[in-house]
C-alpha cells in the first residue's frame, strides 16, 4: 500500500509494475487508482476479470489507451500460493498425469498491460522470470536501486541485454524468455518420453501402465492447444502492431521496426515449441502403434511356430493311428522288425518335413 502511494513516473523512460495475481486481486482498487493517477486511465472490468482468471487461455485484446496480452507460460514451477482464501476468483488447473516432467510443467497465465509509459504484469506467485529479469535490469543499471536517468535504453533487437526502450519491448523480452524457458525443458521431456518408448518396444518388458500413457498423451495434446493459443495471441499482437500510426521521427520509426522484428522472433520461438510438442505427440502415438504392431508380430511368429510343429507331428500321429487300429492283419504288425521300420518311416517323414519348412523359411527366426 505504501509503495503504491509513492509510485511516480520517471522523468525519462517508463515504469514497470509487477505483482502476483493474489496481490492484484487484493489491491486492485489501489492499483486502479495508481494507474488513474499515472496515466489517466483505468483497466476495464472485463480485463480485470481476465487477469484474475487462472483458466484463461492466451489471448490478446486492446483499447484506445492500452494493450492487453495474456500469455500462458510453459515452465517447471508450482501453482499459486495455497494461502489464497476459498471462494476467490483464482482457480487451479487439475493435476496432470503421465511422465513426471509433464506434471512439473506449469501452465499458469501471465498478464501484460502495455500503456504508453507503464507496463503492468500480473503473474503467478512463483514467477522466476520476473525475478531474473529484474536482477538483470538492476545489473545493467549498475546499482541495486538505479535512477531512471542513469539507465540508457538498449536499441539492440537480439537477446535481453541492457534496458528495453519501451513497455512493449519489455513485454516482448519477458514473453521471449518465458518461451525459452520451455525450450530448456525439451531435453528432459524428450528423455522421459524416450524412456517410455524403449519400455514399450522392449520384447521382454510387459507394459501395463496404459492409464499413465493415456494421461501423457492427453497432457501433450493440452500443451499443443496452449501453444496454439500462444501463437494466435502473438499473431494478433503483430497485426495490431502493424496498424499503429506512422512514426513522426526516424528514431520512433526504428523503435517500431525493432518491435516488429522482436515480435516475429517471439512468434518463431513459439512455432519451434509448437513443432516440438507436436513431434512428441506424434512420437508417443507412433510408439503405441509400434508397440501393438510388435506384439502382433510376436504373436504371429508364435502361431507360425506352433503351426509348423503341428504340421510336422500330424503325419506321425497318422502313422501311429494306423498301427494302433484293431485289425488282425496289418502289414509289419507281426514282424520282429516292424516297430523299427515304423520308427524309421516316422523319422524320415519328420526330417523331410523339417527340411521342407526350412527351405520355405517357415522355421527361420527373424532378425532382431
Amino acid at each position: 500500500m505504501a509503495a503504491l502511494q509513492q509510485v511516480r513516473l520517471p522523468e525519462h523512460g517508463y515504469l514497470w509494475i509487477a505483482c502476483a495475481r493474489a496481490q492484484f486481486e487484493a489491491l486492485q482498487a489501489q492499483l486502479q487508482a495508481t494507474l488513474q493517477a499515472l496515466t489517466g486511465t483505468q483497466l476495464l472490468d472485463l480485463h480485470v476479470a481476465d487477469l484474475l482468471n487462472q483458466q484463461l487461455p492466451s489471448r490478446y485484446d486492446f483499447t484506445s489507451q492500452y494493450d492487453l496480452l495474456v500469455f500462458r507460460r510453459l515452465e517447471a514451477g508450482g501453482k499459486e500460493a495455497a494461502s489464497v482464501p476459498a471462494g476467490q476468483a483464482l482457480a487451479y488447473l487439475p493435476a496432470r498425469g503421465g511422465p513426471p516432467i509433464l506434471r512439473r510443467i506449469d501452465t499458469s497465465p501471465v498478464g501484460f498491460v502495455v500503456l504508453d509509459r507503464v507496463l503492468l504484469t500480473i503473474h503467478p506467485t512463483d514467477f522466476t522470470v520476473r525475478d531474473a529479469y529484474a536482477a538483470r535490469l538492476l545489473a545493467a543499471g549498475g546499482s541495486m536501486a538505479p535512477a531512471a536517468s542513469s539507465i540508457s535504453p538498449d536499441s539492440r533487437s537480439a537477446g535481453a541485454r541492457g534496458v528495453p526502450s519501451d513497455p512493449a519491448d519489455m513485454m516482448l523480452r519477458i514473453v521471449n524468455q518465458m518461451v525459452d524457458s520451455y525450450l530448456d525443458l525439451r531435453r528432459d521431456l524428450t528423455h522421459q518420453l524416450d524412456h517410455w518408448q524403449i519400455e514399450l518396444l522392449s520384447p521382454k518388458a510387459r507394459f501395463n501402465n496404459w492409464s499413465a500413457l493415456l494421461r501423457a498423451r492427453l497432457s501433450l495434446h493440452h500443451l499443443d492447444e496452449i501453444c496454439e493459443d500462444q501463437r494466435s495471441a502473438v499473431q494478433d499482437w503483430i497485426e495490431s502492431l502493424k496498424a499503429w500510426p506512422e512514426a513522426d521521427t526516424p528514431l520512433n520509426q526504428r523503435e517500431h521496426e525493432l518491435l516488429l522484428v522482436r515480435s516475429r522472433d517471439v512468434l518463431e520461438h513459439i512455432e519451434r515449441v509448437v513443432h516440438h510438442v507436436r513431434r512428441l505427440e506424434q512420437n508417443a502415438e507412433a510408439t503405441v502403434q509400434m508397440h501393438f504392431n510388435a506384439q502382433s508380430h510376436r504373436t504371429n511368429e508364435i502361431m507360425r511356430t506352433l503351426t509348423v510343429l503341428t504340421a510336422i507331428f500330424l503325419p506321425l500321429n497318422l502313422i501311429a493311428g494306423i498301427f494302433g487300429m484293431n485289425f488282425d492283419f496289418i502289414p509289419l504288425l507281426h514282424q520282429s522288425n516292424g516297430f523299427w521300420l515304423a520308427m524309421v518311416a516316422m523319422g524320415l517323414t519328420t526330417v523331410l518335413l523339417v527340411v521342407f519348412f526350412w527351405r520355405k523359411r517357415y522355421l527361420e527366426r527373424s532378425a532382431r
